[in-house]
């Protein structure tokens, strides 16, 4: 065992014979998840003692670690067969929000928490694009018989992969388990970075140079920058968030995380770290399960044009996508996907989303309701045969504003509303959807409730009966408390149709997801199990026990146009109860945030106080 790649192949053959991760034999030999990388990379050899117990576990492995090469390339395959094998059908976020926190933690002290997603994003992005590339690699491996034709192949003709990595932003380079040999510039000097912060910023510019597309989302951040004489970013800290990043077990290939893997991690950074950036209040981000609920309702055919006004990171267009190949694998014809998005970060993960998943989309940026920036050669709104959004719940407008609208979104729709815009964002909705159009839309449950039952006018009503007289609603689902990382409430999804057919014309269903719910530490969640049966029964518009009820519109009216699920379908007899626990958790995370309120008040005031 007198070199490097000796090592490695005892490493690999040692894990394989006694069915060790790599963490678990860090574990054996007494050394960091890190250094066993390392080792078993080839780009460090370990000293004398950490020699004599590699020796040891090799003898109780029964490899012969003057001839380990023999079964190194098995026991290599026997580590991935086994990492592919263990792979979840749904994989979890638990990894992902791990992988984050670590990285996170390796920055701490040296940027604000808010600025930890400005550099992290860009990191993971790289990370999933060179893990992308490498199952691409690899399924041309498979067709051309090994790994480096496939990489000769590759080199001469970008076209056959979804994204070119040159060799210098390939993650194995990056993370020091792979060479690369820097060339020397007009004078004969190296051109290879002094550090890692150097080498990541030329990384991201060199994979824009090949993916122009990518400009002004991944390379949006420079990992050298200096101030005052001093890097932004330690070196040394910077690389051990590369190290982190290269743990196996956070691998980012196609296969390896859920569709939406950006968003999520977009949203989990703002939840965990941006609160002081002001930020996270108005982003909601909406769970994996409650996209693809509202995409399996939509069931979107091939070629149809679909749109979110409110993108965020795309998530629910990607669902589309998937549902859409799900219904129709055999189809060659996309769909059109369009979005809009206010916030520079998430407008940058939408793009990151959209190159990813092959999606053929347009993303604009802007303000919705101000200027919606997709329109017809005469000005007017473009129209969609589908329409999915989560704006933002109970979001203040000026009436004034409405009420001057140059594209008459609200005056003719049911009147301008005043304080709370979800109903606006239901008129915006219906301007935006063609004669065949359908919509579904996120919102808070008092959107279809306020104002039922008050003596006085109140607008948000009269916009609920302009839409039941007209027959526009197919129906309202209510989801379960405790879903959405930003709020414990329970939220809405308000399904538009201006062409129902004949069996649902002039009535209304209503769905209670509520029994469907599984508890979750922190949020609660419905089974991917249950995603399917739910749009099922959604679709069927057939009246469920304790699930689903079907009523008129003249029902609605006597009911002063109380559109609530909870109201017309109540709980199954003999079902589950919450029991004490739940109802602690609940008053717990209720606490949670009374106080996080108060934090941010009690800032504000300071700040007020500053400027006074």
């Amino acid at each position: 065992m007198t070199d490097s790649a000796t090592v490695a192949a005892s490493l690999r053959a040692i894990r394989a014979r006694l069915d060790l991760t790599q963490e678990q034999l860090a574990e054996r030999l007494g050394v960091s998840f890190a250094t066993v990388n390392r080792w078993e990379g080839g780009s460090n050899m370990p000293q004398k003692a950490a020699r004599a117990m590699i020796a040891a576990l090799a003898a109780e492995a029964g490899i012969d670690m003057n001839e380990p090469g023999a079964g190194a390339a098995e026991a290599a395959a026997q580590v991935t067969r086994r990492r592919i094998g263990s792979r979840s059908a749904t994989p979890s976020t638990k990894p992902m929000e791990q992988m984050l926190w670590d990285a996170a933690c390796s920055i701490r002290g040296e940027k604000d928490a808010a600025k930890f997603k400005d550099y992290l994003l860009p990191l993971l992005f790289l990370k999933r694009l060179s893990d992308v590339f490498d199952d691409e690699i690899g399924r041309l491996a498979e067709e051309y018989g090994d790994r480096e034709t496939a990489l000769e192949i590759a080199e001469g003709d970008h076209a056959l992969l979804r994204f070119y990595l040159p060799p210098e932003a390939r993650w194995a380079v990056i993370g020091g388990r792979a060479r690369y040999e820097w060339p020397d510039d007009a004078q004969g000097r190296s051109t290879r970075p002094k550090d890692i912060g150097e080498h990541l910023t030329r990384a991201v510019r060199a994979v824009v140079r090949q993916n122009p597309s990518l400009s002004g989302v991944i390379d949006v951040v420079d990992f050298g920058a200096e101030r005052n004489g001093e890097r932004d970013i330690n070196p040394a800290k910077l690389r051990a968030v590369v190290e982190t990043f290269s743990d196996p077990r956070y691998r980012l290939g196609l296969a390896d995380v859920q569709p939406d893997f950006l968003g999520r991690a977009y949203e989990y950074l703002l939840r965990k770290f941006a609160e002081g950036s002001g930020q996270s209040a108005g982003e909601f981000f909406t769970p994996t399960e409650v996209g693809l609920l509202m995409a399996h309702i939509m069931r979107p055919k091939p070629g149809e044009e679909c749109h979110d006004y409110a993108c965020g990171s795309a998530g629910l267009l990607v669902k589309l996508q998937l549902v859409g190949k799900e219904l129709d694998p055999t189809s060659r014809v996309p769909l059109k996907l369009y979005g809009q998005e206010l916030t520079a970060e998430s407008y940058a993960v939408a793009k990151m989303n959209a190159i990813i998943h092959d999606m053929s989309v347009e993303i604009a940026r802007g303000d919705t309701m101000i200027n919606p920036k997709f329109r017809t050669a005469d000005g007017r709104l473009r129209t969609y045969d589908v329409v999915v959004a989560n704006p933002m719940w109970n979001q203040p407008f000026n009436p004034d504003v409405l009420a001057q609208d140059p594209l008459d979104r609200f005056r003719t729709r049911g009147g301008v509303t005043t304080g709370k815009g979800d109903w606006a964002w239901l008129q915006h909705t219906m301007a935006c959807l063609n004669d065949r159009g359908r919509a579904a839309v996120v919102l808070d449950t008092g959107a279809v409730t306020r104002g039922s039952g008050s003596r006085n006018e109140d607008r948000e009503r009269n916009i609920r009966k302009w839409f039941v007289d007209r027959d526009l609603i197919d129906g309202v689902i209510l989801l379960p408390d405790n879903l959405f990382y930003n709020t414990t409430a329970a939220g809405v999804i308000v399904v538009l149709s201006r062409r129902k057919p004949a069996a649902r014309k002039d009535r209304i269903v209503l769905l209670n997801a509520a029994r469907r719910v599984r508890k979750g530490r922190p949020k609660n969640f419905i089974p991917e199990d249950a995603i399917r049966p739910l749009a099922a029964a959604y679709l069927g518009g057939e009246p469920v026990e304790g699930e689903v009820a079907v009523i008129t519109r003249q029902q609605a009216e006597e009911a002063d146009y109380n559109l609530s699920p909870s109201r017309w379908v109540g709980p199954v007899a003999g079902g589950d109860k919450d029991d004490l626990r739940d109802i602690l958790d609940r008053f717990a995370a209720i606490v949670v945030a009374e106080a996080d309120i108060s934090r941010h008040v009690g800032a504000a005031l300071a700040r007020l106080r500053a400027l006074a």
